[in-house]
């Protein structure tokens, strides 16, 4: 038996999801560009995947276009609201994921544009005071690019109080949402976004196919060029079958949203409560009482060798748990989240993650585990 603790790095596919997927590629694997027949039926599938991403997050369909991940919907509205809107200025966080962090670093370096970078608490909340003097500032043309759940440390922004705050001042506000999509509700006209990324594999959906939303007021123009695909906005023929997976995935995870959390949220106290009562020295990353993901929990353990070894160590023992982000894998040092929350780097953390097919059975294990390995 082995135990899955990393849905924070991605999900296991939904059964259903995948017998929507395997129709389609079995069924209607016309290419969605085509008038016959094969290709309408294509389409329609498209089409209606992009009416549930729509109506989940209250957009228009026409500002919904399917990508690759959300690492491609970052980059795209990063990079092209500078060429295509005269952003002249980003702020944004230093516990941002790595693909818009990474984005902003090519943007800084090209000198077209000036990043300004947040002060975060201990608790990886960002400075609302620093971000509203800075807003006032408007000199310069200015894009926020706040993530709304942290995907290491599962603290949670106020989206709602950016979005009033960028309203208030005449900027546009770019919102990661790939750790909270599917799993909170999230309304782009309510929290004034402008731009929204998301992501299948984050809510049992398939690997390699995300989506973005750009507001039909501040629309971009095409990050890969080539064919009409996607209204013009991503050329390329679509994967049907994965954003058909996307689309049913999303379905799902909105119409269970307040079950899943429920037992998602007594999981997560269930572990904490074991730990504290089984393991002395452990603390918390990130915010515990107020603003946090219920699916993410960093748990800081004491310095020593023993600790060293847990990840490796939970893994032989059938547990799969990462010290951080999927995607710094092998990285041995502090992540950059770690460090700027000021987290003591002679401990070690490591990133339990949360889905609705876990069970109170598999949490008393794991902590069991634990207990004997420290």
């Amino acid at each position: 038996m082995r135990i899955y603790l990393d849905n924070a790095s991605t999900t296991p596919v939904h059964p259903e999801v995948l017998d929507v997927m395997l129709q389609v590629l079995k069924d209607d694997f016309g290419n969605p560009s085509s008038i016959h027949q094969h290709g309408r039926k294509s389409r329609s599938i498209i089409e209606q995947a992009r009416k549930i991403v729509a109506k989940t997050i209250n957009a228009s369909i026409g500002e919904v276009f399917f990508t690759s991940s959300a690492t491609e919907a970052n980059n795209m509205v990063l990079k092209n609201a500078i060429k295509d809107l005269g952003i002249q200025r980003i702020i944004s966080s230093p516990t941002e994921h790595h693909c818009v962090l990474h984005s902003l670093d090519s943007i800084s370096s090209e000198g077209k544009c000036e990043v300004v970078i947040l002060k975060v608490d201990q608790y990886g909340h960002i400075d609302y005071d620093q971000l509203n003097v800075l807003l006032s500032d408007k000199k310069l043309k200015t894009l926020v690019s706040i993530m709304h759940g942290n995907n290491e440390i599962g603290t949670m922004a106020d989206i709602s109080r950016i979005g009033n705050l960028c309203k208030e001042n005449g900027t546009l506000f770019h919102c990661d949402t790939v750790q909270t999509m599917g799993k909170y509700p999230i309304d782009v006209q309510a929290a004034h976004i402008h731009f929204l990324s998301g992501s299948a594999h984050k809510f049992h959906g398939p690997k390699g196919v995300g989506f973005v939303f750009i507001n039909n007021d501040n629309m971009l123009t095409p990050y890969i060029h080539g064919g009409a695909q996607e209204r013009n906005m991503r050329a390329g023929t679509e994967n049907v079958a994965g954003i058909s997976g996307l689309a049913k995935a999303l379905e799902i995870a909105v119409s269970n949203m307040l079950i899943n959390h429920q037992k998602i949220n007594e999981l997560r106290t269930l572990f904490k409560t074991l730990l504290a009562d089984q393991i002395n020295g452990v603390y918390y990353n990130g915010d515990q009482d107020e603003r946090f993901m219920s699916h993410v929990l960093s748990v800081s353990f004491p310095p020593g060798p023993k600790a060293d070894m847990l990840v490796m160590n939970l893994d032989i023992a059938g547990i799969s748990a990462s010290s951080g982000s999927a995607c710094s894998a092998g990285i041995e040092e502090d992540s950059h989240v770690m460090v700027a929350i000021g987290h003591p780097s002679d401990r070690k953390t490591i990133r339990f993650s949360f889905s609705p097919l876990n069970t109170e059975e598999e949490i008393r294990y794991t902590v069991e585990k634990l207990k004997e390995m420290l």
